[in-house]
């Protein structure tokens, strides 16, 4: 049975009525905070004598680099910059490697960049990981959105948007063009006949019809705000005998499906989502760390207490004992920080 198959729990959830990836400051449901009592200088010191040191002293850059919110992150690198005359991410990736360079790496980049980089590996080489860049634009607001685009312009001198043109095609295409505008109603009114209204309309476009109307599916998932869309699956669901996740699966294929089913799944419960996306990186032979590290690394300011909870309950254990039994050495040690301890 899918951990979505419950719509009422999962709609009733107290973190699903968060907007997906909160932009205020607050950071109330993050696990990594502002330190309090925070020296600049000190940690600087303390990164130069790990890394300048004989041997690279691993524990003092997990501590440091897990231990301060991004800003903090921010600080240190620019003051280490200042003090060394060498980028604070030239140094670790010239001292670590693998996954653990990976993910301290990912630490020091502002969100922005980091995002920015992620879409564009997504991109580059053989074949496009479709998976990715449907995990980063299903779940960012639009101000998330607009930011890595800024980063983008700035160190190519072009837009994504273009790039992202020449790179996915067909109805995918379409669809994840119109998120990567970053224009999505975020409103937080509901106004219930129209909710009714979007749900008849993709009824009628899909189920109800020989065929499927694909734009109509795409221009409502990708417009309207996610406590619109929320109000439309449950009077989808008391239209169809079908949940709207469900109608999708039937109608759709291929990476439009995926798509179109992640902005579902992020306008009932972005932290189930992620819940089940870092599930499904753990779960089977071998373990997807390029996933588990931008989860972390992306939602450890924002809401990684209520992906922790709902982690628990839809699987029986804690994120952290999962990371102690699937991931080892500095690398693991660094996602364990990043996650926290939750019982």
């Amino acid at each position: 049975m899918s951990v979505w198959d419950d719509l009422d729990l999962l709609l009733d959830s107290p973190s699903a009525s968060s907007l997906p990836s909160v932009t205020s400051t607050s950071n109330t449901r993050g696990s990594v905070k502002d330190k309090p009592n925070f020296k600049v200088e000190e940690d600087v010191a303390a990164l130069r004598k790990a890394i300048e040191g004989i041997g690279t002293t691993e524990q003092t850059l997990i501590d440091i680099l897990t231990q301060r919110s991004s800003a903090q992150r921010q600080q240190i690198a620019t003051a280490y910059e200042k003090t060394t005359k060498r980028t604070l991410i030239s140094d670790l990736k010239g001292d670590t490697h693998g996954d653990f360079e990976e993910v301290l790496v990912a630490l020091v980049t502002p969100p922005a960049a980091f995002d920015c980089h992620e879409v564009l590996k997504a991109i580059e080489g053989a074949g496009t990981n479709e998976r990715t860049l449907t995990e980063i634009f299903a779940s960012r607001s639009n101000q998330q959105i607009k930011a890595m685009s800024e980063v983008f312009l700035k160190e190519s001198g072009k837009p994504l948007i273009d790039l992202l043109k020449s790179e996915v095609s067909g109805d995918y295409g379409k669809a994840l063009l119109i998120l990567a505008e970053g224009k999505r109603d975020e409103s937080t009114n509901v106004d219930v006949a129209k909710a009714k209204a979007d749900a008849k309309a993709l009824y009628e476009a899909g189920e109800k019809k020989w065929g499927t109307d694909e734009a109509k599916f795409i221009d409502i998932l990708c417009h309207r705000s996610f406590p619109h869309l929320r109000q439309v699956i449950v009077e989808y669901k008391n239209i169809s005998k079908k949940s709207l996740q469900e109608a999708i699966e039937g109608e759709m294929s291929g990476n439009l499906e995926k798509l179109l089913v992640a902005i579902v799944k992020c306008a009932i419960n972005v932290p189930v989502y992620f819940a089940e996306r870092l599930f499904k990186s753990m779960k089977g032979v071998g373990t997807t760390e390029s996933i588990l590290t931008r989860i972390l690394v992306s939602r450890c300011e924002v809401d990684l207490l209520d992906i922790r909870a709902e982690y628990k309950k839809l699987y029986g254990v804690s994120l952290y004992s999962q990371l102690e039994s699937e991931v080892s050495g500095d690398y693991g040690k660094t996602l364990k920080q990043l996650c926290g301890q939750d019982g």
